[in-house]
């Protein structure tokens, strides 16, 4: 059986049937009990499972994400929520100094199963620091698995991956994406693969990498190049941001010699130039153009006004895909 969820309901459904499955997991975060946090992915939970396992916290990031490490470290599952991404930064000291590097500094008698949940990425027009794309800070830091999904389907069964996993990953959910469309999602618990990026659209001409929000957009404008001029699009959604899917990368791009890389983070130092240097050492005797970003500017998020033109849109992404085509 399945039925027609939203992200927000997916995220919210994982999270049930985590805490029904295995007692070790605990909630925890600003606002996610009572409120059922700030887009409601914990609704319900305090009711059904009681404020020992649903716990509202202090407005202190460091000190969920150092609580939720010491759960870890004795026993307990803990997915603490970030309310949003760029709220994570008093936290990174926890995170990057300890969180990451528990199992290697205990080699190996402590292991951190921990799944931190934070909503990012632009296009909703909120204030200051509630649309940041700062997921190559993470996968850029060993001990970290960094995930992405880019629909209901695939955000419940990540999800259930990722708080099954015995080493910290953080869940990167597109903010945008929470009630933009919905899809059929089976009931009960499944599981995708972290680690394994997923081929959305078959094409011959280009590849297209993406993932979270930005996926979406690739595909319409795959659609429309199809449509209008015959073009091919093989789109790729990575899903996990480390470990990378390096063969899924290296085969598409053997398959049509030219690459587009999509995402809304700042271009300098953005995961694109990553996915480019492994493109180079593993392809690039395939490759007939070089191969091209389209990314956000090396700028803070603007404001409300410029916000959209601030993301990659439709029309940067076809003189992208364009552009290397005809090289």
């Amino acid at each position: 059986m399945s039925r027609m969820l939203n992200l927000i309901q997916a995220i919210n459904e994982a999270l049930d049937l985590k805490l029904a499955d295995d007692p070790r997991v605990v909630l925890l975060g600003e606002d996610i009990g009572k409120n059922g946090g700030v887009f409601r992915a914990t609704d319900g939970l305090l009711e059904k499972y009681g404020e020992e396992r649903v716990i509202d916290t202090p407005l202190a990031e460091s000190a969920i994400i150092g609580t939720a490490m010491g759960m870890a470290v004795n026993g307990l599952i803990p997915v603490p929520e970030i309310q949003f991404l760029a709220f994570i930064f008093p936290a990174l000291d926890q995170l990057f100094s300890h969180v990451a590097r528990m199992r290697y500094r205990s080699q190996g008698q402590f292991p951190v199963p921990m799944t931190i949940r934070t909503p990012y990425g632009a296009g909703i027009h909120g204030p200051e620091l509630h649309a940041e794309s700062v997921e190559s800070f993470f996968a850029h830091t060993p001990g970290l698995k960094v995930v992405v999904p880019s629909g209901p389907y695939d955000a419940k069964g990540l999800l259930i991956s990722a708080i099954e996993d015995p080493d910290p990953v953080v869940f990167l959910e597109p903010t945008k994406l929470y009630r933009a469309f919905r899809e059929e999602v089976p009931e009960g618990l499944y599981r995708i693969p972290i680690g394994k990026a997923k081929r959305v659209r078959e094409g011959e001409d280009v590849s297209v990498f993406a993932w979270g929000a930005m996926l979406r957009t690739a595909l319409k404008v795959a659609d429309q190049l199809e449509r209008e001029r015959g073009l091919t699009c093989d789109v790729i959604d990575l899903r996990t941001l480390y470990p990378l899917d390096r063969d899924a990368i290296v085969e598409s791009v053997q398959k049509t010699g030219r690459a587009v890389v999509v995402h809304e983070a700042h271009k300098t130092a953005g995961l694109g130039a990553e996915i480019v240097s492994l493109i180079n050492e593993e392809a690039l005797l395939y490759l007939r153009a070089p191969v091209k970003r389209v990314a956000g500017f090396d700028v803070p998020v603007p404001f409300f006004a410029l916000e959209d033109e601030y993301m990659p849109t439709e029309a940067r992404i076809r003189a992208g895909i364009e552009e290397t085509i005809t090289f």
